[in-house]
C-alpha cells in the first residue's frame, strides 16, 4: 500500500513544537530545509500500489534515516535506536513532535532499500549532493568525473 503522509498541521494538547523548542540553526534543520523531500515523496510513491497491504512508512522518515544512518556510519538498528533519542534527527525525518516508540523495524529498512534499488538510493544521493552544492560544501568542480591516469 502506498506509504502514509505525515500530518504535522494539528497541534497536540500540553506538547510543544520541535519548531518551538529546538535551534533552528542546527546543521540537521538547515539540510532538512534544503532536501526536496516532495519530489522524494512523489518519485518513490510510485513504487507502491493502492489498497493492498499494510500502509507503508512515510517516505521522509525512511529516506532520512537513510541519510543519518550514512551521515554518522550507523547500522539499520543503530540508526533507529538512535532515532529515539534525538529531537533534531526526528525534526530532520520530519515529526514536529516528540516521539517515545520506535518509527520503524531496523529490518524494515532492509525491505525499503529493495524496493528502491539502485535508481532510488541514487536519487537520494543526489539530493543531498544538490544540497550541498546550495551550501557551498561541495563545488560543482569536485563533482565532474576524473578518468584514471593512465600509463
Amino acid at each position: 500500500m502506498k506509504p502514509i503522509k505525515l500530518d504535522n498541521k494539528q497541534s497536540r494538547l500540553f506538547k510543544s513544537r520541535f519548531s518551538d523548542e529546538l535551534n533552528l540553526d542546527h546543521p540537521l534543520i538547515q539540510l532538512s530545509k534544503l532536501i526536496e523531500w516532495k519530489q522524494l515523496e512523489e518519485e518513490f510513491d510510485k513504487l507502491f500500489v493502492e489498497k493492498i497491504g499494510q500502509p507503508a512508512k512515510p517516505v521522509r522518515l525512511v529516506v532520512g534515516l537513510f541519510i543519518l544512518q550514512h551521515m554518522y556510519g550507523l547500522s539499520d538498528v543503530n540508526v533507529v535506536h538512535r532515532w529515539v533519542e534525538n529531537p533534531y534527527w526526528q525534526y530532520f525525518c520530519g515529526y514536529e513532535f516528540w516521539h517515545h516508540a520506535l518509527p520503524i523495524h531496523p529490518t524494515s529498512l532492509i525491505r525499503w532499500r529493495s524496493r528502491l534499488g539502485e535508481a532510488g538510493l541514487s536519487k537520494i544521493l543526489q539530493g543531498t549532493i544538490a544540497a550541498a552544492v546550495l551550501t557551498g560544501a561541495v563545488k560543482k568542480k569536485a563533482l565532474k568525473k576524473s578518468l584514471p591516469i593512465q600509463p
